[in-house]
C-alpha cells in the first residue's frame, strides 16, 4: 500500500484544520496503529474506500461521508480493484460532534441532490480557507464541519425515508412560486399518488399542508421582522389569490395576517 504522511505538502505541522481532495488507486493507504489527536472526515465524490477501526471495516461509498473519532486506531484506502475520489480534512473535536452516535467511525451515505452538493461545497470551501488563511480562517473552516455534522445529526436523528427528506428540500426551495404534486413526484421518481402516501406517512400531514406551512411561517416571519405588509408577505411567498392566503393564515394563527402584523409591531 501506499502511505502519504498525515500532513499535507507545505501545511504547518501544528495545524488544527486542513484538509484536501485525493483521486486514487488501489494501492493508497493509509495505517495509523495508535491513532491520532485530532479527528477525521472523508466525502467520497466517486468510487469506493474502506476504513477500519477495532470494531470491523466499513465502505465508504459514492456519496458517503466518514467521521473517525480521535484516539482510534485505523487504516484506510482505496477498495481493492478500484479507485477512491474523495475530500477529507483534520479537525480538533467541536461540541457538535456530540450530537453524533458515539461510533468509532460513523459511515453515512446521503442521498443524491442537494444534500451531496452542500457537503461537497462545505469541505471545498473549507480546503481553500485552510490554506488562504485569511481573515477569521479558523472559524470559517470550523463552520464547515459544523454543517456537515449538524446535518449527519439531523438526518440520523429523523431516519425519514430519503424520498421525502428530498421532497421537502423541494418544496422549501419553492415557496416563491406555485408548485404541483405531480412535479415534485417526477423529480424523485415516484408517482404522484406514491409520493402523496408515503409523505402522509412518513410525515403526518399531506405534501399541501406542509407547504401551506412553511409558506404561512415565512410569511408571519417576514411580516414581523422585515416590515412586510400582510399583501406583500402573501406575494413574497407565492400567494396569488390574497383572500386564500388569509383564510389559511386566519386558520393556522387564529388572526388575520393584518391583525397578526398590528400585534407583533406594538411596541408592547
Amino acid at each position: 500500500m501506499q502511505h502519504r504522511s498525515d500532513i499535507e505538502p507545505g501545511t504547518p505541522a501544528d495545524a488544527e484544520i486542513f484538509g484536501g481532495h485525493y483521486d486514487e488507486d488501489e494501492s493508497y493507504g493509509y495505517k495509523r496503529p495508535n491513532g491520532m489527536s485530532d479527528w477525521l472526515i472523508f466525502f467520497t465524490l466517486q468510487g469506493r474506500g474502506f476504513i477500519r477501526t477495532p470494531s470491523g471495516e466499513q465502505t465508504i461509498a459514492e456519496g458517503s461521508v466518514c467521521l473517525l473519532k480521535s484516539g482510534v486506531p485505523h487504516e484506510y484506502g482505496t477498495t481493492p480493484g478500484g479507485r477512491w475520489d474523495f475530500l477529507w480534512a483534520h479537525f480538533r473535536r467541536l461540541p457538535e460532534t456530540d450530537y453524533l452516535p458515539d461510533e468509532e467511525a460513523l459511515v453515512h451515505t446521503l442521498p443524491e441532490g442537494e444534500l451531496r452538493e452542500r457537503v461537497r461545497r462545505d469541505l471545498q470551501q473549507l480546503i481553500q480557507d485552510s490554506r488562504d488563511r485569511g481573515s477569521f480562517w479558523r472559524a470559517l473552516c470550523e463552520n464547515a464541519i459544523r454543517d456537515v455534522v449538524l446535518l449527519l445529526a439531523s438526518r440520523l436523528e429523523r431516519k425519514i425515508d430519503p424520498r421525502i427528506e428530498h421532497a421537502i428540500r423541494l418544496l422549501s426551495q419553492s415557496l416563491h412560486e406555485e408548485i404541483r404534486v405531480s412535479d415534485i413526484a417526477r423529480e424523485i421518481g415516484l408517482s404522484a399518488s406514491r409520493l402523496s402516501h408515503l409523505f402522509k406517512q412518513e410525515t403526518g400531514e399531506s405534501i399541501v399542508e406542509r407547504y401551506n406551512g412553511m409558506r404561512l411561517r415565512q410569511a408571519a416571519l417576514l411580516m414581523e421582522r422585515m416590515g412586510r405588509s400582510a399583501t406583500e408577505a402573501s406575494y413574497d411567498v407565492g400567494f396569488r389569490n390574497y383572500n386564500h392566503f388569509a383564510a389559511l393564515f386566519r386558520q393556522a394563527y387564529g388572526v388575520s395576517p393584518r391583525a397578526y402584523k398590528q400585534r407583533r409591531s406594538s411596541p408592547h
